[in-house]
């Protein structure tokens, strides 16, 4: 069993707009990809029991060492839970040949109504050990900025 990583910001959007921008496909591949990568989605199936396949490339592999390769990480991610408004529980697995990133993370990104916003936490259990927690938290808080800025703008 791995560790937990977690990280939260309060977004200045609807639970219900936020929660769009978890389950539409453009909007994904726009803001889930943490600054210093970009997100290409090659399979899409937003349902409980679905889910998506994503490639995050680096825009600058050098030093930052892919998971899938020099400069990806491909991760095939399931919906296992989907509550309207209020939550998404995603499990993902990276394809990796190094055993230290083995094994299937569960993502969990609660929305919760704070005053005109919404305060979104996500909690990443059961992290492999192969994956940097400082990194991974970056990563989380760079996710979730840019989340922030993508339906901010639209609203």
């Amino acid at each position: 069993m791995g560790r937990t990583d977690h990280a939260s910001r309060v977004i200045a959007a609807s639970p219900a707009t936020v929660y769009g921008a978890l389950l539409d496909r453009e909007s994904l591949e726009t803001w889930l990809p943490p600054d210093g990568m970009r997100g290409r989605i090659e399979r899409w199936d937003p349902r409980p029991g679905g889910g998506f396949r994503m490639i995050l490339t680096y825009l600058d592999p050098e030093g930052s060492p892919g998971k899938t390769s020099d400069a990806t990480d491909v991760v095939d991610v399931g919906f296992a839970d989907l509550v309207p408004n209020e939550r998404v529980v995603q499990r993902a697995v990276f394809e990796a040949e190094d055993p230290s990133l083995a094994g299937t993370l569960t993502m969990t990104w609660h929305l919760a109504a704070a005053g005109d916003g919404t305060e979104v936490t996500v909690t990443a259990a059961d992290v492999p050990p192969g994956i940097d927690q400082a990194a991974h938290e970056e990563g989380i808080a760079s996710s979730l900025a840019n989340l922030a800025a993508y339906v901010e703008a639209a609203g």
